[in-house]
């Protein structure tokens, strides 16, 4: 009479847990990374209604409706604005940057900026928010 054991070992592996912590690491890299390129300085972009998310640009030049500047969130006296853009781009291969103005913003500030692009050959695109 041959006597079987009740408890067998299962040789089959459960790839749940897995799954599991591979989709909450997606979820948190999806979230870190939309939320990686916004800028630390609150301003109201214009609206439009065709908006391009996928332009490159590593510098970007914030303008306050007060008139003061930005570089990658850091404070530029208008004078060193010129200077200060022309060093962060002198070694990039992409020599372009990224104009973020409020939306009430003077007019001459926004063009002060697209003078240093004009004057050095830079690229340059304007930020805005697409209109729902």
């Amino acid at each position: 009479m041959k006597i079987q054991r009740r408890n067998k070992a299962n040789p089959e592996f459960s790839l749940a847990a897995m799954t599991d912590v591979i989709l909450l690491m997606l979820i948190f890299f999806m979230i870190t990374s939309s939320a990686a390129n916004q800028s630390a300085i609150d301003v109201n972009l214009p609206k439009t209604t065709t908006a391009d998310d996928n332009i490159p640009n590593p510098l970007t030049v914030t303008i306050k409706p007060d008139g003061t500047y930005y570089i990658d969130d850091k404070l530029v006296a208008r004078e060193q604005l010129e200077q200060a853009i022309v060093n962060n781009l002198t070694n990039q291969t992409n020599k372009s940057f990224t104009i973020r103005a409020d939306e009430n913003t003077l007019h001459k500030d926004v063009v002060f900026a697209m003078e240093i692009a004009e004057k050095y050959k830079f690229n340059i695109a304007l930020a805005t928010v697409k209109d729902k």
